[in-house]
């Protein structure tokens, strides 16, 4: 019997196969696979991707004795501790990831060889850069063939970026549905008259899909054409000059501006920052998850000490905005993605299992919940029972503000409500909260009536 655990999600590829053990992760290689994989080291090709921190970095194990008569070779790559889904991405996320694989298909082929593969699943964020996790994504060059994995680029990023563009930042969320990246027959039906004036979204999106369209209706395979190395560079450069015209217009959303028009003073906020700092002094953390993180004011707390961040917010632009300030400062330790916990990405693909729900990944050590359990409670109508008992599922610590019902934003929010909210109380949350946790320290806001509570889950 095999001590090992084969992942969910590594069926596809006959070339090799994802597999857990001992809590480690390895990648079993096949012998199938096993010309182009001596290629690919002895080539040069993995030193140049790594030290260009475009491939997660790997080593080579001893031994198959355990594997299936199959295997080849096992290696070890470095461990990315939670891995997020293309449609968890912001814009720009999905746009680098995009740059990010154009630059691996264009170094391969400077080495002699090709991405097979152009999936979007394929790339993960690690030390906050997109970099390529599956590496026997690549096969040898054959001179005068045509990029076959063209057609998946433009599913899971041309098409979807597109979309972003000139419909809605939130039209990445359809990825959930199309598993294999939104069909460019789709997208170009959906965009707009003006694009067809684009030479480059022309030919990539619109003359594509007329031409899949013809093929399946005259139920014939696509006709093969022959390019040069030097041709296919040139369209790659294509491909990527439209790329980095994709640009989203400058647009507001309910949140994206959050902290500019609050009703929390400056000082407040930054009391609110000593706060949440002191409350976890000489907790032993390894990973936190900021709910509601907006642009990630109060993730960075956590990210600037060298501890694992989600920031997860609902809003795309909010996403957006924080994904590129961490760019700009080169932190490594934050992951901002899109997600709603009142409706997380679920199980979807093979059997349910192919690309696992998104609560399934967000155990961490602390939780954070700054000011959204009156939005959980009066835009969701979830208890505060309901809310303790998520959490308690999730952490081991958490921080939680809570927001008394004469606070400027909530009466915003109740203004023109006709139910009674006599239930949402201290008291009542308190005794909710308590349930589940005990009461570490509380700390209350300057200039506010809110109030912050650090819990820490009971012992079952």
């Amino acid at each position: 019997m095999h001590q090992y655990i084969k992942e969910d999600s590594s069926f596809r590829d006959p070339s090799g196969f994802v597999f857990y053990k001992d809590s480690k992760v390895y990648r079993a290689i096949n012998e199938s696979y096993k010309e182009n994989y001596i290629f690919f080291i002895s080539s040069g090709l993995k030193d140049k991707l790594i030290e260009g921190n475009l491939l997660i970095p790997f080593d080579e194990e001893a031994g198959t004795e355990d594997m299936p008569e199959t295997v080849f070779k096992i290696i070890k790559p470095q461990k990315i501790q939670t891995i997020f889904y293309p449609y968890e991405w912001c814009f720009s996320q999905l746009k680098d990831a995009a740059i990010a694989t154009l630059k691996i298909q264009k170094t391969a082929l400077e080495y002699g060889m090709v991405l097979k593969d152009a999936s979007a699943f394929n790339i993960q964020f690690w030390q906050g850069k997109p970099v390529l996790i599956d590496i026997t994504s690549f096969e040898k060059y054959i001179d005068g063939a045509p990029w076959n994995a063209y057609k998946q680029f433009c599913q899971h990023f041309l098409s979807p970026l597109l979309l972003m563009k000139h419909k809605s930042v939130d039209i990445n969320q359809l990825q959930k549905l199309f598993i294999d990246g939104i069909p460019v027959e789709l997208a170009s039906k959906w965009l707009p008259l003006k694009t067809h004036f684009s030479l480059s979204v022309l030919s990539h999106i619109h003359w594509h899909a007329k031409s899949q369209k013809h093929y399946q209706k005259m139920n014939k395979e696509v006709k093969h054409f022959t390019i040069s190395k030097k041709n296919l560079l040139v369209f790659i450069d294509n491909i990527n000059t439209l790329l980095n015209s994709i640009a989203l217009n400058n647009i507001e959303t309910e949140w994206g501006n959050y902290y500019s028009e609050t009703n929390y003073s400056e000082n407040a906020i930054e009391n609110k920052k000593e706060i949440v700092s002191n409350l976890v002094q000489g907790i032993n953390l390894s990973k936190v998850v900021d709910f509601g993180a907006n642009d990630g004011t109060f993730s960075r707390i956590f990210s600037k000490r060298k501890i694992e961040t989600i920031a997860l917010d609902i809003d795309p632009f909010a996403v957006e905005k924080n994904y590129l300030k961490i760019k700009l400062e080169n932190d490594g330790f934050l992951m901002p993605i899109v997600g709603d916990i009142a409706n997380p990405s679920p199980a979807i693909g093979w059997e349910n299992k192919e690309r696992k729900p998104l609560l399934s990944r967000l155990n961490c050590d602390l939780a954070l919940s700054l000011a959204l359990i009156h939005h959980l409670t009066i835009t969701h109508n979830l208890s505060f029972s309901q809310i303790a008992e998520f959490f308690a599922g999730l952490c081991r610590y958490l921080i939680i503000e809570f927001i008394p019902l004469d606070d400027s934003q909530i009466k915003k929010m109740i203004l023109n409500r006709s139910d009674s909210f006599e239930i949402y109380s201290v008291d009542n949350f308190e005794k909710s909260f308590k349930l589940y946790f005990n009461e570490l320290r509380k700390g209350n806001i300057q200039g506010s009536k809110r109030s912050l509570y650090f819990f820490e889950k009971l012992e079952s």
